[in-house]
């Protein structure tokens, strides 16, 4: 029982560091193109940082656990980055 609750918390965390960073990469390409601070070096670490910490207080439930915000915040931060890249490059979404 112990192992299957532990297999849950694990695709808990993984899925929630996937969609992290799916949701900070479009916010990036589509709400914030026009915003030329989001382009600066430490802006994916603070939103890494602030993702992460939103995320901790949900670490009261069984199956959230510290690990799930890391990849919450780790997620959010490399979607950041990818979505400035993407800006960088061109790619633009006009949805």
């Amino acid at each position: 029982m112990g192992n299957l609750i532990g297999l849950a918390a694990m695709v808990l965390a993984v899925t929630a560091g996937i969609m992290s960073f799916g949701f900070a990469r479009g916010f990036v390409r589509r709400r914030l193109r026009f915003v030329d601070t989001v382009r600066s070096p430490g802006v994916p670490v603070l939103v890494a940082v602030v993702a992460g910490l939103l995320v901790l207080p949900l670490t009261l439930l069984p199956l959230v656990s510290g690990i799930t915000a890391a990849a919450v915040g780790l997620g959010a931060g490399l979607g950041t980055r990818s979505g400035v890249k993407a800006l960088q490059r061109g790619d633009v979404v006009l949805r």
